[in-house]
Protein backbone atom coordinates (compact mmCIF):
# COMPACT_ATOMS: atom_id res chain seq x y z
CA UNK A 1 0.00 0.00 0.00
CA UNK A 2 2.85 2.39 0.67
CA UNK A 3 5.69 1.47 -0.79
CA UNK A 4 8.77 4.06 -1.57
CA UNK A 5 12.40 3.95 -2.58
CA UNK A 6 15.19 2.76 0.20
CA UNK A 7 19.04 2.97 0.18
CA UNK A 8 20.76 3.04 3.69
CA UNK A 9 23.19 6.01 4.62
CA UNK A 10 24.23 7.67 8.41
CA UNK A 11 22.77 10.83 9.71
CA UNK A 12 24.70 12.96 12.19
CA UNK A 13 23.02 14.19 14.93
CA UNK A 14 22.85 17.05 17.73
CA UNK A 15 22.32 15.31 21.21
CA UNK A 16 21.72 17.29 24.20
CA UNK A 17 24.12 17.06 26.43
CA UNK A 18 23.37 14.01 29.06
CA UNK A 19 23.98 12.11 25.17
CA UNK A 20 27.42 13.69 24.16
CA UNK A 21 29.82 10.85 25.67
CA UNK A 22 27.64 8.34 23.97
CA UNK A 23 27.91 9.83 20.86
CA UNK A 24 31.66 10.57 21.15
CA UNK A 25 32.06 6.84 21.96
CA UNK A 26 30.05 6.00 18.63
CA UNK A 27 31.77 8.23 16.43
CA UNK A 28 35.15 7.07 17.61
CA UNK A 29 34.21 3.40 16.72
CA UNK A 30 33.06 4.88 13.21
CA UNK A 31 29.12 3.64 13.81
CA UNK A 32 25.38 5.87 13.81
CA UNK A 33 24.29 5.31 17.19
CA UNK A 34 21.40 3.33 16.06
CA UNK A 35 20.49 6.17 13.18
CA UNK A 36 20.00 5.14 9.49
CA UNK A 37 18.59 7.16 7.21
CA UNK A 38 16.99 5.45 3.58
CA UNK A 39 17.17 7.43 0.46
CA UNK A 40 19.20 10.39 1.23
CA UNK A 41 22.73 11.44 1.15
CA UNK A 42 24.69 12.39 4.71
CA UNK A 43 24.59 16.11 5.78
CA UNK A 44 28.20 15.97 6.61
CA UNK A 45 29.33 15.32 2.86
CA UNK A 46 31.64 16.71 0.37
CA UNK A 47 28.86 18.88 -1.87
CA UNK A 48 28.76 21.77 0.31
CA UNK A 49 25.52 23.16 2.30
CA UNK A 50 22.21 23.69 -0.14
CA UNK A 51 21.47 27.09 -0.44
CA UNK A 52 20.24 29.52 1.93
CA UNK A 53 18.29 28.72 5.11
CA UNK A 54 14.60 28.78 4.69
CA UNK A 55 12.46 30.38 7.44
CA UNK A 56 11.25 28.04 10.21
CA UNK A 57 7.54 29.62 10.53
CA UNK A 58 5.14 32.12 8.46
CA UNK A 59 4.53 35.44 9.65
CA UNK A 60 1.28 34.24 12.25
CA UNK A 61 4.12 31.61 13.88
CA UNK A 62 2.54 28.46 11.86
CA UNK A 63 5.12 26.29 10.16
CA UNK A 64 4.80 26.48 6.08
CA UNK A 65 3.05 23.96 4.56
CA UNK A 66 5.47 21.04 3.16
CA UNK A 67 8.58 22.78 5.13
CA UNK A 68 7.82 20.93 8.34
CA UNK A 69 5.81 18.62 9.92
CA UNK A 70 5.89 16.19 13.27
CA UNK A 71 9.28 17.39 14.47
CA UNK A 72 10.69 17.69 10.64
CA UNK A 73 11.89 20.44 9.08
CA UNK A 74 13.27 21.11 5.63
CA UNK A 75 15.79 24.13 6.67
CA UNK A 76 17.99 24.96 3.53
CA UNK A 77 16.99 24.00 -0.15
CA UNK A 78 18.17 24.56 -4.11
CA UNK A 79 17.75 23.18 -6.96
CA UNK A 80 20.43 20.36 -6.44
CA UNK A 81 20.10 19.44 -2.72
CA UNK A 82 17.84 20.37 0.32
CA UNK A 83 18.87 20.02 4.29
CA UNK A 84 16.34 18.69 7.02
CA UNK A 85 16.49 18.30 10.71
CA UNK A 86 14.45 15.37 12.59
CA UNK A 87 13.61 16.44 16.06
CA UNK A 88 12.28 13.95 18.39
CA UNK A 89 9.89 16.01 20.89
CA UNK A 90 8.52 13.44 22.79
CA UNK A 91 9.85 11.68 26.40
CA UNK A 92 10.99 7.97 25.15
CA UNK A 93 13.71 7.07 22.37
CA UNK A 94 11.93 6.67 19.02
CA UNK A 95 12.24 5.52 15.48
CA UNK A 96 11.19 8.49 12.93
CA UNK A 97 10.21 7.80 9.52
CA UNK A 98 9.74 10.94 7.14
CA UNK A 99 8.75 10.70 3.80
CA UNK A 100 9.46 13.87 1.39
CA UNK A 101 8.27 14.09 -2.08
CA UNK A 102 11.16 15.70 -4.84
CA UNK A 103 8.77 18.11 -7.28
CA UNK A 104 9.80 19.44 -10.56
CA UNK A 105 10.46 23.06 -11.15
CA UNK A 106 6.82 23.78 -12.25
CA UNK A 107 5.66 21.99 -8.50
CA UNK A 108 4.68 18.70 -9.76
CA UNK A 109 5.66 15.50 -7.65
CA UNK A 110 8.25 13.57 -8.99
CA UNK A 111 9.19 10.64 -7.04
CA UNK A 112 8.85 9.70 -3.24
CA UNK A 113 12.25 9.65 -0.93
CA UNK A 114 11.86 7.68 2.90
CA UNK A 115 14.19 8.68 6.21
CA UNK A 116 14.42 6.58 8.59
CA UNK A 117 16.18 7.76 11.95
CA UNK A 118 16.21 4.68 14.81
CA UNK A 119 17.32 5.54 18.58
CA UNK A 120 16.61 9.03 18.40
CA UNK A 121 16.82 10.15 21.89
CA UNK A 122 14.53 12.71 23.56
CA UNK A 123 15.23 16.27 22.46
CA UNK A 124 17.82 14.54 20.61
CA UNK A 125 18.30 16.24 16.55
CA UNK A 126 19.64 14.62 13.44
CA UNK A 127 20.20 16.37 10.07
CA UNK A 128 20.32 14.91 7.21
CA UNK A 129 20.45 16.23 3.15
CA UNK A 130 18.57 15.01 0.32
CA UNK A 131 19.60 14.96 -3.57
CA UNK A 132 17.35 16.69 -6.12
CA UNK A 133 19.18 15.85 -9.26
CA UNK A 134 19.31 19.64 -10.17
CA UNK A 135 15.24 19.57 -12.01
CA UNK A 136 15.90 22.69 -13.80
CA UNK A 137 15.41 26.07 -11.90
CA UNK A 138 12.51 27.02 -9.72
CA UNK A 139 10.31 29.82 -10.90
CA UNK A 140 11.23 33.17 -8.92
CA UNK A 141 9.66 32.80 -5.58
CA UNK A 142 8.81 29.64 -5.65
CA UNK A 143 9.48 27.30 -3.07
CA UNK A 144 12.00 24.55 -2.90
CA UNK A 145 11.79 21.76 -4.94
CA UNK A 146 10.85 19.13 -2.33
CA UNK A 147 8.39 18.42 0.59
CA UNK A 148 7.50 16.88 3.46
CA UNK A 149 4.29 14.06 3.00
CA UNK A 150 4.42 12.29 5.87
CA UNK A 151 6.45 11.88 9.28
CA UNK A 152 5.30 8.51 11.69
CA UNK A 153 7.21 7.51 14.71
CA UNK A 154 6.83 4.90 17.19
CA UNK A 155 9.01 3.56 20.19
CA UNK A 156 12.36 2.31 19.35
CA UNK A 157 11.41 -0.87 22.43
CA UNK A 158 8.25 -1.55 20.43
CA UNK A 159 9.33 -1.08 16.73
CA UNK A 160 8.92 -3.84 14.10
CA UNK A 161 12.13 -5.35 12.44
CA UNK A 162 11.49 -7.48 9.68
CA UNK A 163 15.58 -7.79 9.93
CA UNK A 164 18.14 -6.93 12.09
CA UNK A 165 19.10 -9.08 15.43
CA UNK A 166 16.06 -11.08 16.21
CA UNK A 167 13.75 -9.82 19.38
CA UNK A 168 14.70 -11.21 22.83
CA UNK A 169 11.02 -12.77 22.66
CA UNK A 170 12.22 -14.90 19.95
CA UNK A 171 8.87 -14.00 17.64
CA UNK A 172 9.74 -11.69 14.56
CA UNK A 173 6.45 -9.26 13.81
CA UNK A 174 5.78 -6.62 11.32
CA UNK A 175 3.21 -5.57 8.87
CA UNK A 176 3.43 -5.56 5.24
CA UNK A 177 2.56 -3.09 2.28
CA UNK A 178 -1.16 -4.28 2.13
CA UNK A 179 -3.22 -3.97 -0.64
CA UNK A 180 -6.51 -1.56 -1.56
CA UNK A 181 -8.71 -1.31 -4.45
CA UNK A 182 -11.97 0.14 -4.59
CA UNK A 183 -12.20 1.57 -0.88
CA UNK A 184 -11.26 -2.17 0.13
CA UNK A 185 -8.29 -2.49 2.11
CA UNK A 186 -6.40 -5.69 3.46
CA UNK A 187 -3.11 -5.97 5.32
CA UNK A 188 -1.35 -8.73 6.31
CA UNK A 189 0.69 -9.38 9.84
CA UNK A 190 3.06 -11.72 9.69
CA UNK A 191 4.60 -13.48 12.73
CA UNK A 192 7.65 -15.29 12.47
CA UNK A 193 10.39 -17.78 15.05
CA UNK A 194 13.37 -16.47 14.90
CA UNK A 195 14.54 -17.88 18.18
CA UNK A 196 15.74 -21.13 18.44
CA UNK A 197 12.98 -22.38 20.70
CA UNK A 198 9.26 -23.74 19.73
CA UNK A 199 6.75 -21.05 19.88
CA UNK A 200 2.92 -21.83 20.24
CA UNK A 201 0.26 -18.89 19.40
CA UNK A 202 -3.59 -19.63 19.42
CA UNK A 203 -6.81 -17.50 17.82
CA UNK A 204 -6.12 -13.88 17.16
CA UNK A 205 -3.43 -11.38 17.74
CA UNK A 206 -5.02 -8.95 20.26
CA UNK A 207 -4.64 -5.00 18.81
CA UNK A 208 -4.91 -1.36 19.97
CA UNK A 209 -5.60 0.96 17.54
CA UNK A 210 -3.64 4.80 17.92
CA UNK A 211 -4.08 7.62 16.19
CA UNK A 212 -1.31 10.24 15.14
CA UNK A 213 -0.40 11.41 18.35
CA UNK A 214 -0.22 7.62 19.90
CA UNK A 215 -3.57 7.98 21.54
CA UNK A 216 -6.16 4.97 21.67
CA UNK A 217 -8.65 5.44 19.20
CA UNK A 218 -11.82 4.07 20.65
CA UNK A 219 -15.76 2.72 19.71
CA UNK A 220 -14.27 0.52 16.53
CA UNK A 221 -15.59 -3.18 16.55
CA UNK A 222 -12.84 -5.57 16.18
CA UNK A 223 -14.72 -8.77 13.22
CA UNK A 224 -13.33 -12.00 14.03
CA UNK A 225 -12.17 -13.03 10.28
CA UNK A 226 -12.73 -10.79 7.39
CA UNK A 227 -16.22 -12.22 6.11
CA UNK A 228 -17.90 -8.91 7.58
CA UNK A 229 -16.53 -6.93 5.60
CA UNK A 230 -15.78 -8.99 2.39
CA UNK A 231 -15.43 -12.13 1.03
CA UNK A 232 -11.98 -13.92 -0.40
CA UNK A 233 -9.80 -12.02 1.79
CA UNK A 234 -8.04 -14.64 3.24
CA UNK A 235 -8.81 -13.85 6.62
CA UNK A 236 -11.83 -16.28 7.69
CA UNK A 237 -9.55 -19.31 9.02
CA UNK A 238 -10.87 -20.97 12.29
CA UNK A 239 -8.70 -20.19 15.29
CA UNK A 240 -6.09 -22.75 16.12
CA UNK A 241 -3.29 -23.97 18.16
CA UNK A 242 0.09 -23.38 15.97
CA UNK A 243 3.40 -24.67 16.65
CA UNK A 244 6.07 -22.71 14.93
CA UNK A 245 9.46 -23.86 15.21
CA UNK A 246 12.60 -22.07 14.26
CA UNK A 247 12.10 -20.66 10.98
CA UNK A 248 8.47 -20.76 10.44
CA UNK A 249 5.70 -18.24 10.83
CA UNK A 250 2.03 -17.22 10.74
CA UNK A 251 0.08 -14.91 9.46
CA UNK A 252 -3.30 -12.70 10.30
CA UNK A 253 -4.82 -10.14 8.13
CA UNK A 254 -6.61 -6.86 8.56
CA UNK A 255 -9.79 -5.61 6.65
CA UNK A 256 -11.57 -3.15 6.05
CA UNK A 257 -13.21 -0.78 4.07
CA UNK A 258 -12.69 3.34 4.22
CA UNK A 259 -16.42 4.07 2.95
CA UNK A 260 -17.45 7.71 4.31
CA UNK A 261 -21.09 8.67 4.55
CA UNK A 262 -21.73 10.26 7.61
CA UNK A 263 -20.06 11.64 11.04
CA UNK A 264 -16.13 11.85 11.23
CA UNK A 265 -13.63 9.64 9.80
CA UNK A 266 -11.38 7.71 11.66
CA UNK A 267 -7.79 7.19 11.14
CA UNK A 268 -5.49 4.80 13.01
CA UNK A 269 -2.38 5.18 11.34
CA UNK A 270 -0.74 2.77 14.31
CA UNK A 271 -1.72 -0.08 15.50
CA UNK A 272 0.28 -1.86 19.08
CA UNK A 273 -0.02 -5.90 18.24
CA UNK A 274 0.18 -8.60 20.72
CA UNK A 275 0.83 -12.10 18.95
CA UNK A 276 0.22 -13.40 22.00
CA UNK A 277 -1.51 -12.42 25.56
CA UNK A 278 1.41 -12.23 27.44
CA UNK A 279 3.80 -11.35 24.11
CA UNK A 280 5.67 -7.65 24.69
CA UNK A 281 4.47 -5.26 22.07
CA UNK A 282 5.41 -4.48 18.29
CA UNK A 283 3.93 -1.00 16.98
CA UNK A 284 3.51 -1.37 13.11
CA UNK A 285 2.14 1.23 10.58
CA UNK A 286 -0.76 -0.04 8.62
CA UNK A 287 -1.96 3.38 8.08
CA UNK A 288 -6.04 1.91 9.19
CA UNK A 289 -8.24 4.72 7.22
CA UNK A 290 -11.90 3.14 8.48
CA UNK A 291 -14.14 5.86 6.89
CA UNK A 292 -17.32 5.92 8.69
CA UNK A 293 -17.72 2.36 8.98
CA UNK A 294 -16.26 1.75 12.54
CA UNK A 295 -15.37 -1.95 12.01
CA UNK A 296 -12.02 -3.68 11.43
CA UNK A 297 -11.64 -7.30 10.77
CA UNK A 298 -8.72 -9.41 12.18
CA UNK A 299 -8.13 -12.72 10.64
CA UNK A 300 -6.96 -15.69 13.16
CA UNK A 301 -3.54 -16.50 12.74
CA UNK A 302 -2.78 -19.19 10.32
CA UNK A 303 0.45 -21.19 9.60
CA UNK A 304 2.56 -19.69 6.81
CA UNK A 305 5.18 -20.67 4.31
CA UNK A 306 8.71 -21.27 6.46
CA UNK A 307 10.72 -18.85 4.46
CA UNK A 308 13.31 -17.56 6.34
Amino acid sequence: MHQFENAGNHLTARRPAAAVAVAAVCAALLVGCGERATGVSPATGGAGPCGAPLPSASRNGQASPGLAQGGVRITAASTACAEYEVTNPGDETSDVTAVFSRLSAAGGALDNVTQVVTALAPGATAKGRIELDGHGQARPGAGPLVKIVQVRSVPSAEASQPGGPCPASGLRLYADDGDAAMGLRVVGLHLRNCGTSAVSVNGYPKLQLLDVEHRPVDGVRFLSGGAGIAGGTGADDPPQEIVLRPGEGARSTLVWRNTVEGGNPVNAPYVRVRATPDAAPVMVVPEIDLGTTGRLGVGAWAREDSRP
